[in-house]
C-alpha cells in the first residue's frame, strides 16, 4: 500500500472523529433544548423518555437530570424529582438550564416536603450566603429551626425576615406565636396584631390573640377573637372549644354548650384529641347545669374511645349511684321548688324546725333550730345554720372556713354542711375543734331514704 494511500486513510478516520464530535456538540444542546420545550409545554411523558435518552449516553449531563427533576414533580412524582436534584447536587455542574440559584430552592422545598429538615436547612443557609438579601429564604431557614424547637435561632431569621419585608403577614404571625409559647404575652399581642392588619384574613393569629385575652382571664375579648379564629379551618374546631371554655368560665353555660355542640359535629366524621375535648367540656356544661344523664352520656362516648382521658373514669364513678339511687338523682337534679321541699325533709328527719331557707349558688341555705319538747318549749334556742350542696366535688378546707366565718357571723351555735359528694381531709382537720357537723353522700343517703318513705 502506498504511502499515499495510508495518508488518505488517516486523514480521513481523523476527519469523520472530527465531524462526529461537531456534530454531537451540535445535536446534544439541541436536544437538551427540546427537552426544556416538552417541560415548559407540560409534556412530561415525552420529557421524561427524551431526558433518559440523553442520560444513557451522558450519566453526568446536569440539565438533563435537573429537567428531569422538573418533570417528574410536575407530573405528582415528586420523591423521584428528589432523587435527580441529588444528583444534580453531586454533579455539581450548573450552567445552561440548570442554574444554582433555581435549583437550590427547589431541593431545599422537597427536602422539606419529604421531612429532611438538616438537609433543607443547609440548602437555605447556603442561598442566604448566595443572595443575602432574600427574605424568603431568612422566613423559610426559620421555620426550620423552628421545628427542630430552637425558638431562639427561629425568631432571629423571623425578625431579619421582618428587617427586609416589613408587610410580611406570615413572618409576623409565625414570630408572634413563638412569644406567645415562651409567654412573652405583650411583646406577641404587638406582633400578633401587626400581622392582622397587614393580612385582615389572617385569621389564625386571631386563635393565639384569644388564647392570651383568655389567660389572662380576659374573656369577653378571648370570645372575640375566637370569633375570628373560626373562620380558619385548621383552627375552626379549637376556636369553637375555647370559646367553649370562656363561656364556661363566666357561667355561661347555654352559650358553651352551643359551641360545643358545634365543635362535636365537625369532629365526628374524623373524630381525633378535639372530639374528645369538645365531649369534655360539653359534659362539664351539662354537669353544671344539672342535666346528670347528659353528661353521663358524653363521658362514656369519652370513655369507650379512651378510658385514661382526665377525670371521665372517675366521674362515671362517682355517678354511678345515680344510675340505680333515684332519691340521689332527684337531689343533684330536681327543679329549685322540689330542691328546696327535698331538704324540709330531710331537715324534719333531723329533727330541726325551719326559720328561714334560700337558694344559693350551689344548692341551698337553711337557718334552723331545734325542736323542742316537754318543759324545753318556750325556751330560746340558739339558731343552727345549715348547707346543701348538690355538686360533684370536694369541699376543702376554704368553703368550710368560709362557713365558719357565717356560722360567727350570724351568732349562730353550730353549723352543719351537707353535701352530695365528700369533704377533703384538710377539710375535716379544720373541723376539729370547731362546731361544724358534715354530712357527706353516704350520710346523705340515709336521710334520702328516710325522706322518700314519709
Amino acid at each position: 500500500m502506498s504511502i499515499i494511500i495510508i495518508l488518505i486513510i488517516i486523514f480521513g478516520t481523523g476527519l469523520s472523529v472530527a465531524i462526529f464530535f461537531v456534530v454531537k456538540s451540535v445535536m446534544a444542546p439541541k436536544r437538551v433544548t427540546t427537552l426544556a420545550d416538552f417541560v415548559k409545554q407540560n409534556k412530561n411523558a415525552q420529557a421524561v423518555r427524551m431526558a433518559k435518552q440523553i442520560l444513557a449516553k451522558e450519566p453526568r449531563n446536569s440539565e438533563a437530570h435537573y429537567l428531569l427533576a422538573k418533570a417528574l414533580e410536575q407530573d405528582g412524582k415528586a420523591e423521584l424529582a428528589l432523587m435527580e436534584l441529588k444528583t444534580v447536587g453531586n454533579i455539581n455542574d450548573f450552567k445552561g438550564y440548570c442554574k444554582e440559584n433555581e435549583f437550590r430552592p427547589n431541593i431545599a422545598r422537597l427536602y422539606d416536603q419529604f421531612n429532611f429538615p438538616e438537609e433543607a436547612l443547609k440548602e437555605y443557609l447556603l442561598l442566604i450566603k448566595m443572595e443575602p438579601h432574600n427574605p424568603d429564604f431568612y422566613f423559610n431557614a426559620g421555620k426550620l429551626f423552628e421545628k427542630r424547637n430552637k425558638g431562639a435561632q427561629a425568631a432571629q431569621y423571623y425578625k431579619k425576615t421582618i428587617d427586609m419585608d416589613p408587610r410580611n403577614s406570615e413572618a409576623h404571625f409565625n414570630l408572634g406565636t413563638l412569644l406567645y409559647k415562651g409567654k412573652r404575652y405583650n411583646d406577641a399581642k404587638i406582633i400578633l396584631a401587626k400581622a392582622i392588619k397587614l393580612r385582615p384574613d389572617n385569621y389564625k393569629a386571631h386563635f393565639f390573640l384569644g388564647r392570651m385575652h383568655k389567660e389572662t382571664q380576659n374573656y369577653t375579648s378571648a370570645i372575640q377573637s375566637f370569633e375570628q379564629a373560626q373562620k380558619d379551618s385548621e383552627f375552626k374546631v379549637k376556636a369553637l372549644i375555647e370559646r367553649g371554655i370562656c363561656y364556661i368560665a363566666i357561667n355561661n353555660y347555654d352559650k358553651g354548650a352551643t359551641e360545643l355542640e358545634r365543635a362535636v359535629k365537625l369532629t365526628n366524621e374524623k373524630p381525633d384529641d378535639s372530639t374528645l375535648f369538645a365531649r369534655y367540656y360539653l359534659a362539664m356544661c351539662h354537669e353544671k347545669q344539672r342535666n346528670i344523664d347528659k353528661a353521663i352520656e358524653q363521658w362514656e362516648k369519652i370513655y369507650a374511645v379512651k378510658q385514661s382521658f382526665k377525670d371521665v373514669a372517675e366521674k362515671l364513678s362517682q355517678f354511678q349511684d345515680l344510675r340505680e339511687n333515684d332519691s340521689m338523682k332527684d337531689f343533684l337534679t330536681s327543679s329549685n321548688q322540689n330542691f328546696l321541699d327535698l331538704c324540709k325533709k330531710i331537715l324534719e328527719g333531723m329533727n330541726l324546725s325551719i326559720s328561714d331557707q334560700s337558694l344559693t349558688k350551689l344548692g341551698c341555705q337553711v337557718i334552723a333550730t331545734e325542736k323542742s319538747t316537754g318543759q324545753w318549749r318556750n325556751t330560746k334556742k340558739m339558731p343552727i345554720l345549715i348547707h346543701f350542696y348538690r355538686i360533684t366535688d370536694n369541699i376543702d378546707q376554704p368553703q368550710v372556713r368560709e362557713f365558719n366565718e357565717e356560722i360567727q357571723t350570724l351568732k349562730a351555735s353550730r353549723g352543719i354542711m351537707i353535701t352530695s359528694f365528700m369533704f377533703t381531709r384538710a377539710a375535716k382537720e379544720f373541723t376539729e375543734s370547731r362546731p361544724i357537723d358534715f354530712i357527706d353522700k353516704t350520710k346523705l343517703q340515709e336521710y334520702l331514704d328516710q325522706a322518700v318513705k314519709k
